[in-house]
């Protein structure tokens, strides 16, 4: 038997026919019919073996006749109109058979064919066949089952990693970490002006006083007495629990350093003699600063000195700070200050210079009583500059003597002509300022309020009450007024 042979009908019929897996492919054998033509593949429903030993009991109408090849399994569905009926098998009958496809290839058969000689017979082949194709639908719904359950467990590992992760950040955002107790140790920390919550606890934490930040303000928001902490030096304990912080910031025991208030219109030397009896620093050192300015960041117009740009304000001082380190602070709230308000520019719109701005402001917080009244000083100094007329201020003379006093006598004037800061004697503004002014007293150079003002007198010192004369005769009685006040007050 040849190659050939394999496939010859016995029937003379095409070996390359419609019908099955190959009609003409098997010849009659042990079990009848020819398997692939009435067998297996056309009568599945009712006996796919007939007449044998497999026909009435295993395979005919038990196993696989009625049940699971004829209208089960194998019977309409996997066998029937599926992959064996008109699908599979048909692409060989058309495809691979009678076109010489994969297993003929110029008359030869591929090694591979797998009806060719030497391989199965047909019912063992059959067979396999059958087993293959329950072994493959078992592995793809295995596969589709361990797909869903692996893909169970990854949303069920997803979700559960995200349920602790989301939990511990909730536990943290509801109970952030703070230490436990008093603390221990001791740290020095500054507590600025304006700081909120907030800003005082990223000092504390900065300084390892307290672990966090979020637990600080969490006991900082529940103290109904929290904004009354001042600014200024505290010596604190290192990991304190927050509570505890708060505690000690609202113990005065705890202060540390010294706190200075720069009055507006004080002067520098009276400055010096405050700063020394608060610090216990030598008032000489001081004095030393201000004959050699450099590096204090002082404006160029200021001609390296230190009157009039030491800028008013509360200040607290490091108990660790020298003369040259207080200093260096007033200097830059100044420089801030000056920033803030657009001074160089006020000053053009004035047609004066930085320095003239700020002399002036020195001028009128030092003769000023009331901030409401500063705007009309303002404007008797323009009128008197104006029309060429002295300033004739007696905290001009009086800064010259070193002296505060409201008796300023004509001996006082005389003395003191040599100096230019003798307004008397001199046209014009002092050559520099005469004292630290405010915000106040520099806004009203830039804004005053418009009169013909030629004099003012402070007529109750007492009560700081300024009145203003555009006459001689109305100076006059206002000096009049000034002279009963001073006999009721002897001493001034």
């Amino acid at each position: 038997m040849n190659d050939l042979d394999l496939f010859s009908d016995p029937h003379g019929r095409d070996p390359r026919g419609r019908g099955g897996r190959g009609r003409g492919r098997s010849a009659p054998d042990q079990y009848g019919q020819d398997r692939y033509s009435q067998g297996r593949y056309d009568q599945r429903g009712q006996d796919q073996y007939t007449q044998d030993q497999y026909g009435q009991d295993q395979y005919g109408q038990d196993q696989y006749g009625q049940d699971q090849l004829g209208q089960g399994q194998y019977g309409q569905d996997q066998y029937g109109q599926d992959e064996y009926g008109q699908g599979q098998y048909d692409q060989y009958d058309q495809g691979q058979y009678e076109q010489g496809g994969q297993y003929e290839q110029n008359g030869q058969y591929d090694d591979h064919d797998p009806y060719a000689a030497g391989h199965l017979a047909d019912d063992q082949l059959s067979r396999r066949d059958q087993r293959a194709a329950r072994k493959r639908q078992k592995r793809r719904k295995n596969s589709g089952r361990a797909a869903f359950f692996f893909a169970l467990a990854f949303i069920v590992a997803l979700v559960g990693t995200g349920g602790v992760f989301g939990y511990a950040w909730l536990d943290k955002r509801m109970n952030p970490p703070d230490f436990e107790g008093a603390g221990s140790g001791n740290v020095t920390v500054q507590i600025k002006e304006g700081d909120n919550g907030s800003q005082i606890g990223a000092t504390l934490q900065s300084r390892n006083v307290v672990k966090s930040v979020r637990a600080f303000v969490k006991v900082y928001n529940k103290d109904p007495k929290a904004a009354s902490i001042q600014p200024g030096y505290y010596q604190m304990r290192l990991q304190m629990s927050s509570a505890a912080a708060i505690a000690l910031l609202h113990d005065p025991k705890s202060r540390s350093g010294n706190q200075i208030t720069v009055r507006e219109g004080i002067r520098v030397n009276e400055l010096f003699k405050e700063l020394s009896d608060k610090t216990g620093i030598a008032q000489s050192r001081f004095q030393a600063v201000a004959a050699n300015t450099k590096g204090l960041g002082l404006p160029a117009y200021s001609g390296g000195k230190l009157e009039g740009y030491l800028y008013p304000g509360r200040y607290d001082i490091s108990p660790k700070a020298s003369p040259r380190e207080i200093i260096k602070q007033m200097v830059d709230r100044y420089n801030k200050a000056a920033e803030d308000l657009d001074l160089v520019v006020k000053a053009r719109q004035v047609k004066m210079s930085p320095a003239q701005l700020i002399t002036m402001a020195s001028l009128i917080q030092a003769e000023g009583g009331k901030t409401e009244d500063f705007p009309k000083i303002a404007r008797v100094i323009y009128n008197r500059l104006k029309i060429g007329k002295p300033l004739e201020f007696d905290s001009t003379i009086l800064y010259v003597l070193n002296k505060r006093t409201l008796d300023v006598r004509h001996g006082d004037i005389d003395r003191t002509r040599s100096s230019k800061y003798n307004t008397y004697y001199n046209k014009g503004l002092t050559p520099g300022p005469i004292s630290n002014p405010g915000e106040d007293a520099i806004a009203a150079v830039t804004a005053p309020e418009p009169g013909d003002w030629i004099w003012f007198i402070a007529t109750d010192p007492t009560n700081q009450v300024t009145e203003f004369a555009s006459t001689e005769a109305q100076r006059a009685a206002l000096e009049r007024k000034f002279r009963a006040w001073q006999k009721a007050n002897p001493g001034n």
